[in-house]
């Protein structure tokens, strides 16, 4: 639980970490761009349990790289969610006109009810108690739809950033992996022309030495 909130190595190197692994993915610079920018934009949006599987979707939708799209999802976490919960909801409420008051105490009591009627319309299935659907439409109105648009458009735009920042960096990646694989390859050819430089003529010095010794055997 730690770890979730806050990395071991800092926010910092597990950041590193993530872009690392994006870079160092065997595909094209504009799939995994594509790929970090359906992540990206599905990390933003209020879709708990189902950021995996959005993302992939996205992803797939927007043929994108998938583990680039599932990697971006990371962009949050957990100390960072609620400022940007908050100035989602508060874009989100001038956006659509919401006049609902949106302080901390208005936000958990909006929370309650929810449960509240999802416990009961829950245990309502197995009973003959009618179902209720007042706290769910509240909350529905006055959070989660602010929320969903709050966090699409700042979303957008940061997604679109990530995803045009994230090409030329895997680019250079790229390149510079390119780069030091031909270095390798040519030091081994050049170390295996060596070994076989040197083992020539270590046998044409035998072959000599032994010419020499049967020529004195004759003699």
């Amino acid at each position: 639980m730690r770890e979730m909130v806050y990395p071991s190595g800092g926010f910092r190197r597990a950041t590193r970490y993530v872009i690392h692994r994006m870079s160092r993915l065997p595909d094209e610079p504009h799939r995994i761009a594509r790929g970090v920018f359906a992540g990206f934009l599905i990390g933003f949006l209020p879709l708990p349990g189902l950021q995996f599987v959005a993302a992939w979707a996205a992803a797939r939708l927007m043929r994108g790289n998938l583990l680039a799209a599932l990697l971006g999802t990371f962009n949050t976490n957990p100390v960072t969610t609620p400022f940007f919960a908050v100035f989602a909801m508060t874009l989100g409420h001038w956006l659509l006109g919401v006049e609902a008051p949106l302080t901390a105490e208005a936000i958990a009591r909006a929370f309650g009810h929810a449960g509240v009627d999802l416990w009961h319309n829950f245990v309502a299935i197995f009973t003959t108690d009618t179902m209720h659907w007042q706290g769910l439409i509240r909350f529905w109105h006055d959070i989660y739809v602010p929320y969903f648009i709050g966090a699409l458009l700042p979303g957008l735009v940061i997604s679109a950033a990530a995803y045009y920042v994230t090409i030329p960096v895997v680019q250079a990646y790229q390149k510079a992996r390119a780069a030091k694989h031909e270095d390798r390859k040519d030091r081994r050819h050049k170390l295996r022309t060596t070994v076989a430089e040197a083992a020539a003529r270590l046998k044409h010095r035998g072959d000599k030495a032994e010419k020499s010794g049967k020529g004195d055997g004759r003699l």
